[in-house]
């Protein structure tokens, strides 16, 4: 079986995997609430509060506190062998280099993305999937006891962060910063509205993905779970502790992954993600161009009116 690194040499300098995100909220207990309804492993830590999932080491996610709730950095990680390639990149691409964004930052590589948008790009371990998710289906060979019990409910806790879907203003710009600069390769898209990433170290359909709007943020994170149930199961936990607004079940067309996107405190979403497609290091992946009714789902409710706007847009 191939290693990371050697995946890594195959696959040619490229970010791995999103090490971590950050955003700060006015409100960190009401952040601790919501993301410990959803079933993470939320613990406070280096003035904010770390997320994590159940029974993994690695933290995914800083939640910070600020005046409103705003994307901070994101921290992309990559291989110790390929941080000389992607520096002399980023400077034959002209990218800005910056200092820490933030007084809670890491250390690394600090540059800017065309938007804005402050990225660390730091050595790592590989973090994003490099298999396919388990998938968990109901008892074959009987008519019995194929559906869970409800005396048997436990809590929803997903297993790990799948992707990012950010905001930009310009999807063409940031596909091509991403792909042409840290490596990532594009899954799908539609016209300039959306468009989807992957890693080619291998990673789920999407790494990160890009939804039009005038200024950056981020929209949601996405947890895998392994089942449809959990999925449903997760709707329920949300409603049952307050959280009813939001999107789905449904299914998505590009990813192909079951959802239930759950409405934060601050207009943004975390999803419960299920099935999501899987593209191993070496895939060449037909990417295409599908047509905007294809971009969203191919089953579930009316999209929620404001399901796409960016709350971190400033109030003139």
């Amino acid at each position: 079986m191939k290693t990371d690194l050697q995946r890594a040499r195959q696959a040619g300098p490229a970010v791995h995997s999103v090490h971590e995100f950050a955003f700060s909220v006015p409100d960190l207990e009401a952040a601790a609430h919501f993301y410990a309804s959803f079933g993470l492993d939320v613990r406070r830590e280096e003035g904010g509060l770390g997320l994590y999932t159940d029974g993994h080491v690695h933290r995914w996610g800083r939640v910070l506190k600020g005046g409103r709730k705003k994307l901070l950095w994101l921290t992309l990680g990559i291989h110790q062998q390929d941080m000389e390639a992607l520096s002399q990149r980023c400077a034959a691409h002209g990218v800005r280099t910056i200092e820490h964004p933030h007084p809670h930052a890491p250390d690394g590589a600090w540059i800017e993305a065309p938007d804005g948008v402050a990225l660390c790009l730091q050595v790592a371990a590989k973090c994003s999937p490099s298999v396919k998710s388990p998938r968990d289906f109901a008892p074959e060979g009987g008519n019995a006891g194929r559906a869970p019990c409800r005396s048997a409910i436990r809590q929803v806790r997903p297993t790990h962060l799948s992707h990012l879907l950010l905001f930009t203003p310009d999807v063409n710009a940031a596909v091509d910063f991403y792909c042409d600069v840290l490596g990532l390769r594009l899954s799908d898209r539609s016209g300039d509205i959306i468009a989807f990433v992957h890693s080619p170290h291998g990673s789920d359909h999407h790494l990160i993905a890009f939804a039009k709007s005038p200024a950056p943020g981020l929209h949601h994170t996405s947890w895998n779970v392994n089942s449809l149930d959990a999925v449903g199961l997760g709707a329920q936990q949300m409603a049952q502790a307050g959280y009813v607004d939001g999107w789905g079940l449904g299914r998505h067309v590009l990813g192909s992954n079951y959802f239930r996107y759950v409405r934060d405190p601050w207009g943004s979403y975390a999803e419960y993600s299920f099935d999501i497609d899987f593209i191993a290091a070496g895939v060449d992946w037909p990417a295409a161009d599908y047509a905007p009714e294809d971009s969203l789902y191919v089953w579930g409710p009316t999209l929620p009116a404001d399901f796409i706007t960016n709350h971190e847009v400033p109030i003139m």
